[in-house]
């Protein structure tokens, strides 16, 4: 997210923190925020109970609050600290690192009793380090829109292709982004390849993606592919 500005609009509770693709987060105090899907197709409450039962489980998700206003609106925990990105670009954390941590993560999640049944797995669906935000007291995951229950093999297959995207692009970060990949899939995951094709199918649908980051899925696919011995 990019910090900016001022907030506008209806119901909006103070200065603008920051903006995603898809939403935008503003200060409510010093120690809450509110994050507003600019869309409109979000379900706030089902994201804060999926994120409050991870959290009831030791799970790094920030903590939650009801919202008195649209069904868009998600009050949290204000979590400060830099994303993953920012302290790469920084330099205070390496790719290597970086792809542990985020495997660790995934193991982490899949480990919490379901929502529904205890023998169901969440699935975080867009675990990636622009949302992990690194605090003092250890990481903190962002962004739970899309999470879900399911197979374990999907979240994985989500996170690589995303780090596969960037790796495979012209981008500056491209080899270090390969280098998150291969350290995300070094120890053993649950990645099959019905995980990987079903990913990189929602991917291709996936509305916030640009027309030049779905061609690069094929390529994508095939780097996962070779990575993970697949």
């Amino acid at each position: 997210m990019s910090a900016t500005g001022t907030g506008t609009g209806p119901g909006v509770p103070g200065r603008l923190l920051g903006s995603g693709r898809t939403a935008d987060v503003y200060e409510i105090d010093e120690a809450w925020v509110l994050r507003r899907d600019r869309e409109g197709y979000g379900d706030a409450a089902a994201e804060g109970a999926l994120m409050a039962h991870v959290r009831a489980h030791g799970y790094p998700a920030p903590a939650v609050r009801p919202s008195p206003g649209a069904l868009t609106d998600l009050v949290m925990e204000r979590v400060d600290g830099p994303t993953m990105v920012e302290a790469f670009a920084a330099g205070t954390l390496d790719p290597v690192e970086a792809g542990t941590l985020l495997a660790r993560l995934l193991r982490d999640l899949h480990a919490v009793p379901g929502l529904t049944t205890p023998d169901a797995h969440v699935l975080h669906l867009d675990l990636h380090p622009e949302n992990v935000i690194l605090t003092v007291d250890g990481p903190r995951v962002i962004d739970w829109a899309n999470a879900a229950e399911g197979d374990p093999a999907l979240d994985w297959g989500t996170s690589a292709v995303i780090l596969a995207q960037v790796a495979v692009s012209a981008e500056p970060v491209a080899a270090p982004a390969g280098a998150m990949l291969a350290a995300l899939l070094a120890d053993p995951s649950a990645l099959t390849e019905d995980g990987l094709t079903e990913a990189l199918r929602r991917r291709a649908v996936n509305p916030t993606m640009s027309r030049e980051e779905i061609e690069l899925l094929g390529a994508a696919g095939e780097l996962v592919r070779s990575v993970a011995g697949l």
